[in-house]
């Protein structure tokens, strides 16, 4: 070791001080975040009345890689937890390289697109400001929560995760008086000329293709292990309670949704859920949601920004990234140089303009991630020496996780409505980090097992 390096034993470590309440809350936010608010209308438009049950059948398909997840936490409780079975799995760099810094970049594009969308909604509260320098505050803001701490960031969506919910919970509130006034299976008729299907597994699945992203934000959970109590057991506990608390409240919204307006005013609806609330609640007053939906926004960007830090902090400590990225500040116990480096980026997206194609591409990536991460789950189930975790589940849970992502890509690409530019931009993103491994050429090091903490 040359003179002035330190082993990574010899470095600050993060805090650990999460709990299951916490930890619970952290997935359920990262979930709920802005996708509801803003899918609710166009998966009416396309499921019917039956949208609820696009919610239940994405909710399957998200479990599958869910429990995956959960085995990978309990198994090998780290930061950066994806790279690692990853990497371990494959016994190579350049995979686990390109799955992390591929999932950083859907972080980054999120909050890109996040901080626009907070300023648009302060200009409609009457704040001039230009969008550019209210993105760019609201960022810095942002790093300066994560950088305090894990507990100050744990506060922060503790209170963005209660607001968020609150706003669901008043459209099913509003929309309860209206239960059982429609066919609940009831599907838009078919295109002019078309064959009559009614409810079919195609339309399940297009459904499913569409609201699945409403659960991306479970998977990050694994990225904030090494600040959680008793991770092997709390892991998958708070993975899967936050899984069923978000489809719980997704399946009630739905009904409320179509209850109140019918599927074809919601499939027009710019702001669905705004719409419901307004002619539930007339009195109810509109810039209200407008403040819940800057605290969704938000809530999503801070948990991008912690997923992130941690993720380029595991994967240093891993070798695939400088180590500088993994230091840890000794006073605050976070990762300053990995926080900094992503306020540099993000701010850089946040002010290049509109990146919404960019953050569809890498929502391509990310189920691209899902599926390599539940292949090397099963390449280490079935390799003997490997140590097993607390909550472990068969080998079949992560080989149809491999094949439903698979279909979920194929519906990304493929489907209704498919945008052709996103797979040719994560192409191009592929291409981008593997340039960067190329010139980085990262050590191929894989950490050895370490002792669950007390």
């Amino acid at each position: 070791m040359a003179a002035g390096e330190h082993s990574p034993s010899a470095q600050p470590t993060l805090a650990r001080t999460m709990g299951l309440g916490a930890l619970t809350i952290y997935g359920v936010g990262d979930m709920l975040g802005a996708g509801i608010y803003g899918l609710m209308g166009k998966a009416a438009g396309l499921m019917g009345n039956a949208v609820w049950l696009a919610f239940v059948m994405a909710m399957i398909v998200a479990l599958l890689t869910g429990l995956s997840y959960a085995n990978i936490g309990s198994r090998y409780p780290r930061a950066a937890g994806a790279p690692y079975v990853v990497q371990r799995a494959f016994r190579a760099s350049f995979v686990p390289f390109l799955i992390g810094l591929g999932v950083a970049a859907s972080g980054l594009t999120s909050m890109a697109a996040g901080s626009r969308v907070i300023a648009g909604f302060l200009h409609s509260l009457g704040v001039r400001l230009p969008t550019g320098v209210l993105a760019a505050g609201f960022l810095v803001l942002l790093s300066l929560v994560v950088f305090r701490g894990i507990r100050e960031s744990t506060w922060m969506n503790i209170l963005c995760t209660a607001v968020e919910l609150t706003g669901l919970l008043i459209v099913i509130g509003v929309g309860i008086r209206y239960w059982g006034s429609v066919d609940y299976l009831e599907v838009p008729p078919p295109p002019e000329g078309g064959v009559e299907a009614g409810l079919s597994l195609g339309l399940l699945l297009q459904g499913a293709v569409l609201t699945f992203f409403s659960f991306i934000g479970f998977e990050d959970i694994l990225n904030v292990a090494e600040e959680v109590k008793r991770p092997r057991t709390m892991l998958p506990l708070g993975l899967l309670l936050a899984l069923l608390i978000a489809t719980c409240l997704y399946v009630l919204v739905a009904i409320s949704a179509v209850s109140v307006l019918s599927y074809r005013e919601l499939g027009q609806s710019q702001a669905a859920l705004v719409d419901v609330v307004r002619k539930a609640a007339p009195s109810f007053p509109p810039a209200l949601f407008t403040a819940i939906g800057i605290f969704a926004v938000a809530n999503t960007a801070l948990l991008n920004y912690v997923m992130g830090s941690r993720l380029l902090y595991g994967m240093s400590r891993q070798g695939l990234l400088p180590a500088r990225l993994g230091r840890v500040h000794p006073v605050r116990r976070t990762p300053h140089v990995a926080i900094l480096v992503l306020l540099v980026i993000v701010l850089a997206l946040a002010l290049s303009g509109d990146i919404r194609q960019l953050a569809d591409a890498t929502s391509l990536l990310l189920l691209g991630a899902f599926v390599v991460v539940n292949g090397a789950l099963v390449l280490l189930k079935l390799r003997p020496g490997e140590p097993r975790g607390a909550f472990e589940v068969p080998v079949v849970i992560p080989a149809a996780g491999v094949l439903l992502c698979l279909v979920m890509i194929a519906g990304r690409v493929l489907g209704p409505g498919a945008d052709a530019r996103a797979p040719l931009i994560a192409a191009g993103i592929v291409a981008s980090i593997s340039l960067v491994y190329a010139l980085w050429r990262p050590k191929h090091v894989v950490l050895e097992d370490e002792p669950e903490p007390p």
